[in-house]
């Protein structure tokens, strides 16, 4: 689990420079089958992937018609589908990527517009800064954008946001941050991180319960909950929730998670069937896939845990996000 960790750290730097070096994203199909190609560089997995494009591993794969458990090979190219959940033909807003169409002989403005889901000629010649509806075979024009879930992420520093974007962030100390840890030496360069088995692989007990409920009524994370889930709709989805050791979220409230159902950055609030109690913790990334995680729905921090009154062991619970 640590090795995964550090090198979801080294994917999201390698990501941020590739993407820097690619050219404009190009859209492909029609109407409601719409989607972006993406061809596997080194060191890309469904996840590095999933949080690129603002998609879940799922979805991805079964776009794709493959499992997670299949391997990605360099120059492999996967189709990234366009949703509701990371595409947009509103008007330009900040956290964005345009998506190009490029002109081919006979192709008029209003026909790209009912090719890609009906979007006005209006929009496409402000969004274009476009004078007239005259067209040149070859020009590039935006068709719509992609979502790219917020200015930290790895496509918003490349160059081709609609509105300046900030500084490119990795998010390395969050993921630092809640690195399992078990009573182990860490070696030099991994403070606070153990090169012995770690809990969050595994569903065994994470000894929840040395420390008492830390009181912080669902954690630091609620409120950027309430502001992902404005306008949308909700998913509640039930079952086990495994427990790792963290030393996250004891002393500040920031609660983390792994979950193969919501892209990195997402709030999930989750609660426990048998005390009622819920907390809010933020996704690092998919929940790793081996054997020991069968059939959990989420894995939680043990900080997180304690204040939902979990006690050791697997327990039932909710996850609830918007969609």
């Amino acid at each position: 689990m640590i090795r995964r960790l550090m090198l979801v750290l080294i994917t999201i730097l390698t990501s941020n420079f590739l993407w820097a070096q690619q050219h404009k994203l190009e859209i492909n199909g029609t109407q409601n089958d719409i989607y972006l190609n993406h061809t596997i560089a080194p060191k890309e997995t469904f996840y590095s992937l999933a949080r690129m494009y603002n998609v879940s591993t799922n979805e991805l794969a079964t776009f794709n018609h493959l499992q997670l458990k299949t391997p990605l090979h360099v120059g492999q190219v996967l189709r990234v589908p366009l949703t509701t959940t990371n595409f947009t033909q509103k008007d330009a807003q900040a956290n964005v990527v345009p998506v190009y169409h490029t002109i081919a002989s006979g192709e008029t403005l209003y026909r790209l517009g009912e090719n890609y889901n009906k979007v006005s000629v209006a929009s496409l010649k402000e969004w274009n800064h476009l004078q007239s509806n005259d067209l040149s075979v070859g020009t590039p024009i935006i068709v719509g954008f992609l979502k790219v879930g917020n200015s930290d992420a790895a496509l918003a520093n490349t160059g081709e946001t609609a509105k300046e974007p900030k500084p490119a962030n990795t998010n390395t100390e969050e993921i630092a941050a809640a690195i399992p840890v078990v009573n182990a030496v860490a070696p030099e360069g991994t403070k606070g991180v153990s090169t012995d088995k770690p809990v969050a692989a595994a569903t065994s007990p994470a000894n929840v319960s040395d420390k008492t409920d830390p009181g912080f009524y669902g954690g630091y994370f609620k409120n950027l909950y309430n502001q992902q889930t404005t306008n949308k709709s909700f998913v509640d989805k039930t079952g086990l929730a495994g427990v790792f050791k963290s030393t996250s979220g004891w002393q500040d409230g920031k609660y983390y998670c792994f979950n193969n159902d919501a892209v990195a950055g997402t709030v999930l609030k989750i609660t426990n069937n048998t005390t009622g109690k819920s907390v809010y913790a933020k996704v690092l990334d998919a929940i790793p896939d081996i054997k020991q995680n069968d059939g959990l729905l989420i894995i939680i921090s043990n900080a997180a845990a304690a204040e939902l009154g979990s006690g050791e062991s697997n327990f039932s619970c909710v996850v609830s996000f918007g969609k």
